[in-house]
């Protein structure tokens, strides 16, 4: 079983949301996954995702309302295989805390380009990030290439 860890800033919005958005494609086809998401950060803790971003997740029909936020800890590291980070900041952050050997773990969700922070955004910006985790997921499902 592949183990996918999400990353963002403070696990309120982007990582949650990408977490529940693979897993849950993921689920329906039968991939063996494990998903979770954790944040750089530990200022929202214990706090559920920011409410635009559960509203504009269940108007797709996925469900961030059980999730709570985490800050990322060293046996993630480990207990991973792939960590992908939201943006450029986080890929800095966690090869800062994380030991070497795990380097090749850490990549960027989008692949090549960063996933936007909607947090000081509108519901647009919410509804933009939503449609670039739904395209990247997609992409990810098609091409399992990731899964070996």
């Amino acid at each position: 079983m592949k183990r996918v860890l999400l990353v963002c800033k403070g696990n309120i919005c982007r990582s949650p949301t990408a977490a529940v958005v693979l897993e849950t494609k993921a689920r329906s086809i039968g991939l063996n996954i494990e998903v979770d998401s954790a944040g750089i950060e530990n200022y929202h803790v214990g706090d559920a995702p920011d409410k635009r971003s559960i509203r504009h997740a269940a108007k797709r029909g996925y469900d961030l309302s059980k999730n709570r936020a985490r800050q990322i800890k060293e046996g993630d590291f480990e207990k991973f295989d792939l960590i992908w980070a939201a943006d450029h900041e986080n890929i800095s952050q966690l090869k800062a805390l994380c030991p070497m050997i795990h380097y090749s773990k850490i990549s960027l969700f989008l692949g090549n380009k960063p996933l936007p922070d909607p947090y000081y955004g509108e519901a647009q910006e919410f509804e933009n990030v939503l449609n670039l985790i739904e395209q990247r997921v997609e992409i990810l499902i098609k091409s399992t290439d990731w899964m070996n």
